[in-house]
């Protein structure tokens, strides 16, 4: 318990940095999971976690990949940067307590085939599904920070 004491006092006082991924299939569907988790709890959002200290950037997009989603070998996806974003929330993983979390997400876009499915799931999502395009930017379950990633795919 005295790590998510630690963890919620740095909250307070510093941003997180994150990778999302973004995956593309066909070119016309993007991933989205129903999270169980805050912050975005219960809203469909692309899969993604924070880096941690002294961890390269593309070991972070593998350990999220691995651990989200059960890819063993994100690099041979060739993950592209999308960009880098700014998602603010007004509370954090510990609940509603007064501390909000400041994420800057290193977003990256990765491109599957027609009928690629993922083969894992973590505790992170209730589920996993793939939304048209178009669908999920008109979708208020798709939560904004998702749908933010959605004009730069077509």
């Amino acid at each position: 318990m005295k790590r998510d004491e630690e963890f919620v006092q740095l909250l307070r006082a510093l941003p997180l940095v994150s990778v999302d991924l973004v995956l593309v299939r066909d070119g016309r569907e993007i991933l989205l999971g129903l999270r169980n988790n805050r912050p975005a709890q219960g809203s469909w959002f692309v899969p993604g976690g924070r880096i941690f200290k002294d961890e390269p950037r593309a070991a972070a997009l593998q350990r999220v990949a691995a651990r989200e989603l059960g890819i063993a070998d994100v690099a041979a996806l060739r993950p592209k940067l999308l960009g880098v974003f700014e998602h603010f929330y007004p509370d954090c993983f510990a609940g509603d307590i007064g501390v909000s979390t400041h994420y800057v997400v290193i977003a990256h876009r990765i491109d599957v085939a027609a009928g690629f499915e993922v083969p894992g799931i973590d505790d992170q999502h209730e589920s996993l599904r793939w939304w048209p395009i178009a669908e999920a930017a008109a979708d208020k379950r798709v939560h904004r920070y998702s749908q933010d990633y959605l004009p730069l795919l077509v």
